[in-house]
């Protein structure tokens, strides 16, 4: 088996430059403007993450991680394929990668992701969890709408992130991902299901709520950039019609001081995945501490959180 990359908090590889000073965080940093967006509606999109020589990188190490017969395989918290042998056609859904291949454990140091993680949070940010995705060409891959926040309640507070970033051009023939705007106010809803009936949700929620299913908008992306959006907001997507794969990364964040409330588990799905003790806040191998202001920014924390 191979090493379980997890017992490393830092970057492994050249993959991410770092920032070395204050004015190089701020590079790395969203607008006032984007982060009101993502206030007001529950997300923000187009956001720039990778270059083309990261996004290759890491296309070339998912094609291995979505082999079975890879090494690192038990050390995957879920692993989900419909085992075709051809990779152009695995329809493909994971946890764990960041354990396995360096480029995505080195994804969860981007300076761009925990930069905004930073400014989206308001705090120190710890790595949840991470998630590997691809829908192959003409193939359904339909993700109902939900609210990530309803698989996550054995964490508490509610203080999470959900970052998607497109390894391909997504787009809404190929299944790229849609929200309804600011539904991120409705609470939490009861939970509905992930797979194919986009129609599911609707039988839980009020006649306004049902309504605003028809203001729904695409947030298509180009490989490389990112969608940042808020735990409550519904969210989902409609299936690959095009005849490319449409292939994502998503990294989840938790506010430092999140604890493990595992009497409400609902969770990731799966036995594997480190539920820790009633009460433990998450920190220790599997939730490194990702950015801590008064490390990283030198104490000039309110002149760079909401640029």
């Amino acid at each position: 088996m191979s090493e379980d990359l997890a017992r490393y908090h830092h970057p492994l590889t050249d993959l991410f430059r770092q920032p070395a000073d204050v004015g190089e965080w701020a590079d790395h940093s969203i607008t006032r403007e984007q982060i009101r967006h993502f206030e007001e509606h529950g997300f923000v999109t187009g956001i720039p993450v990778l270059d083309i020589q990261q996004v290759e990188r890491l296309r070339e190490q998912l094609v291995r991680l979505m082999d079975p017969a890879h090494p690192g395989h038990p050390l995957f918290y879920e692993f989900h394929s419909n085992e075709s042998i051809d990779p152009e056609t695995v329809l493909f859904h994971a946890l764990g990668g960041w354990r396995i291949e360096d480029g995505f454990h080195d994804l969860l140091y981007s300076p761009t992701l925990r930069m905004i993680a930073y400014q989206l949070l308001g705090t120190a940010v710890r790595f949840f969890h991470d998630q590997l995705f691809c829908k192959p060409p003409a193939h359904g891959g339909v993700v109902s709408w939900h609210q990530d926040y309803s698989y996550w309640t054995w964490t508490q507070p509610m203080a999470h992130l959900t970052c998607w970033i497109a390894l391909d051009d997504a787009t809404p023939e190929n299944g790229c991902l849609h929200y309804v705007p600011a539904s991120h106010r409705w609470g939490l809803l009861p939970i509905t299901g992930l797979a194919a009936d986009m129609k599911a949700v609707e039988q839980i929620l009020d006649t306004d709520q049902r309504s605003a299913l028809d203001r729904q908008v695409a947030a298509p992306l180009k490989a490389g950039e990112a969608v940042f959006h808020h735990p409550l907001v519904l969210h989902g997507s409609y299936q690959n019609r095009s005849v490319l794969p449409r292939r994502g990364a998503v990294v989840n964040f938790a506010a430092d001081g999140v604890w493990s409330h595992p009497e409400t588990l609902e969770g990731p799905g799966s036995d594997r995945f480190p539920i820790l003790p009633e009460g433990q806040p998450l920190a220790g191998h599997y939730y490194p501490l990702l950015f801590d202001p008064q490390r990283e920014l030198a104490g000039e924390t309110d002149s760079i959180a909401h640029l």
